[in-house]
């Protein structure tokens, strides 16, 4: 179990954890990379979270929001871009409504991630203690949702679902790996934004090819899958995750290989 909140333990676990966050945020200070028209990518610690800073109306949407260790790299990102207007969450876990409670702005997600961004940020229907991970994973990750990633539960202003228009982009659901989950779809450039529909990275935070998100941290992993083939057949020319690295080149086959894996 982790310590009480304000026990002896918690307050060290807090100073370790506060450590972290001070370099993480050093090494995340670097401006947002440009990675398609309209729409830059700001990438942070632990678990190479990725936000991104759409334009929108002389300042830019957020979609997706990280971990609260990315808040001071994200802020800065949208004030250079001239402000951010609105968040719009991808799915409602601890590790993507992160820097939300702090930018003060609007916040939507999908009418199914309402629950989740409000409430528990995913540990309703994942593993008590989330066992399954192998022991020093487990308690690593226990550590980081706690003191890295989340930012704590966020006020939900308003929802979208499929078929909405976001910044440019078309509003697809993918649900799975979060019942509410969204993706955003941009048929101009084939541009795929798509939360953790799936992986680039392994548990261990290694780059790999893309992959269905593991099934402890799913609601549903054959919905999941389901979504990976949806998203296949729009033929994208590039998807970018919630984390690490995108899918470019043969897109389609990546995510075919993803669900027979």
């Amino acid at each position: 179990m982790m310590p009480p909140p304000g026990s002896g333990a918690d307050k060290r676990l807090t100073g370790a954890f506060n450590a972290k966050t001070r370099l993480t945020s050093r090494l995340t200070s670097a401006d947002a990379e440009l990675v398609a028209e309209g729409v830059w990518v700001v990438q942070g610690q632990p678990g190479r979270c990725n936000v991104y800073l759409l334009e929108d109306e002389g300042g830019v949407t957020l979609f997706d929001a990280g971990a609260r260790t990315m808040v001071r790299a994200v802020a800065s990102a949208g004030a250079k871009l001239g402000g951010i207007r609105r968040v719009v969450l991808g799915h409602g876990h601890t590790d993507h409504r992160g820097t939300a409670p702090a930018i003060g702005v609007p916040v939507l997600c999908h009418p199914d991630e309402v629950v989740d961004a409000e409430g528990s940020g995913g540990f309703r229907y994942w593993p008590a203690d989330l066992r399954g991970l192998p022991f020093p994973l487990r308690q690593a990750h226990r550590l980081m949702h706690r003191y890295a990633w989340d930012g704590g539960p966020v006020k939900i202003s308003g929802t979208v679902k499929e078929g909405d228009e976001v910044s440019g982009f078309r509003v697809i659901d993918l649900p799975g790996h979060a019942p509410g989950q969204i993706g955003l779809w941009r048929e101009s450039d084939r541009l795929a934004l798509v939360s953790d529909c799936f992986y680039t990275l392994d548990m261990w935070g290694r780059s790999c090819a893309p992959r269905l998100p593991d099934a402890m941290f799913n609601f549903d992993t054959e919905q999941a899958r389901e979504s990976i083939r949806k998203l296949a057949a729009l033929e994208p020319a590039a998807a970018w995750p919630g984390h690490a690295k995108p899918a470019t080149g043969d897109v389609s086959s990546q995510l075919q290989r993803a669900v027979e894996a």
